[in-house]
């Protein structure tokens, strides 16, 4: 039987744009016959990888450019710009039994996942078989130059951040890897649309006698509290990391950590939204994750101060007991939260004084350290 790590947030974010769509506007949801503002699952999973990369200091790129990369390299290295445009392309055409297709030059048709040192490795193999690559560069059909193995088990390689997330790539076989992690999209606890933002910007160097603006123009940008819920399969990251467990907790912990502090950075600059949750939910699950998003199908009202985030914080501990009862408290050996209030909630475990603590100790739960009791 499966265990999961399920992650539950309460965050309010003020005037932002984190995640927009195709006409630059906030995205949206309806959920309970009203508009909420989403933030897609695609968007908050990216900054996540990229946090969780940097702690674990394994580097990985998801990509098309993997030829364009390996002929740069290769340049660099003093390469003529022919021959090493004909080796990155050799990287896609000797990719495993069937070829990678490409659209343009230096572009696979496919997204690549693989380590950043894989264009190192990838550069070294090309640098072992110059002269055949020398020999079938004046070639009308050379076929596959490179060794069609190697480069396979180059582009197959995993960090741990593709082991959590995943990797979906049928045109190599094997290649594909089940993601541990499962990220949901973000919505507001409460009612929420877009709303327009008319600004301008001066010209500095305008004379005094002048007057206007030098540039104007509307923007859109939203606000509210959000629910936030990811959920980690324990057991499928353990088989993705060859069974250590050692490597677990530290995949774990680097998640847990990422979920709760990253923010996704679309206009950072002209917003500064870092907010961070003022509740975290974990609980530790067996059989399957469960989501408490429809604690909010009915949407939050305000309170008599007019905020929406102690209410959400109240309908989370509220809709959880229920699942509690429901569940017969059953498949859950480990529940609990911390938040910015000081007095604990009620049916959502113990109260831990921070997220650090929340997170070893769900961590702890899930993954105990030999000889430790489960």
């Amino acid at each position: 039987m499966s265990l999961f790590v399920d992650f539950s947030a309460i965050q309010s974010v003020p005037a932002a744009n984190l995640n927009r769509d195709d006409l630059g506007s906030p995205k949206t949801v309806t959920y309970g016959n009203v508009s909420r503002i989403r933030v897609s699952s695609q968007s908050w999973k990216r900054v996540i990888r990229h946090g969780v990369e940097h702690d674990l200091a394994e580097r990985a790129a998801r990509t098309r450019l993997v030829p364009l990369k390996v002929k740069e390299a290769l340049q660099r290295g003093g390469w003529p710009a022919e021959l090493a445009e004909f080796a990155g392309a050799q990287v896609a055409v000797s990719a495993g039994k069937k070829p990678l297709k490409t659209e343009k030059a230096g572009h696979t048709s496919v997204l690549l996942f693989l380590p950043e040192s894989g264009i190192d490795e990838l550069t070294a193999v090309c640098a072992e078989h110059r002269e055949a690559l020398e020999k079938a560069l004046d070639k009308k059909n050379p076929g596959a130059v490179l060794p069609p193995a190697r480069i396979e088990e180059i582009l197959k390689r995993r960090t741990a951040s593709i082991s959590l997330l995943g990797r979906m790539l049928a045109e190599l076989p094997g290649a594909n890897v089940d993601g541990a992690a499962q990220v949901a999209h973000a919505f507001t606890t409460h009612a929420s649309e877009p709303q327009r933002d008319y600004f301008t910007a001066v010209d500095d160097w305008l004379g005094e006698s002048e007057t206007g603006s030098g540039h104007l123009d509307t923007a859109e940008f939203s606000a509210g509290v959000f629910y936030r819920f990811a959920s980690v399969n324990v057991t499928d990251l353990l088989t993705n990391l060859d069974g250590d467990r050692k490597a677990a907790r530290t995949v774990l912990a680097s998640f847990a950590d990422q979920f709760l502090m990253s923010l996704p950075q679309a206009k950072k600059n002209s917003t500064a939204p870092h907010t961070i949750p003022d509740l975290a939910y974990l609980a530790v699950r067996t059989g399957r994750p469960i989501s408490l998003a429809a604690a909010f199908e009915t949407p939050v009202a305000a309170d008599r101060t007019g905020g929406h985030s102690a209410p959400s914080r109240q309908a989370l501990a509220a809709y959880a007991s229920d699942i509690n009862r429901l569940t017969g408290n059953r498949n859950r050996p480990f529940h609990g939260h911390a938040g910015v209030s000081g007095a604990p909630l009620e049916g959502i475990g113990s109260a831990y004084t921070s997220f650090p603590d929340l997170t070893e100790a769900a961590i702890a739960a899930a993954l105990p350290e030999p000889g430790q009791q489960q």
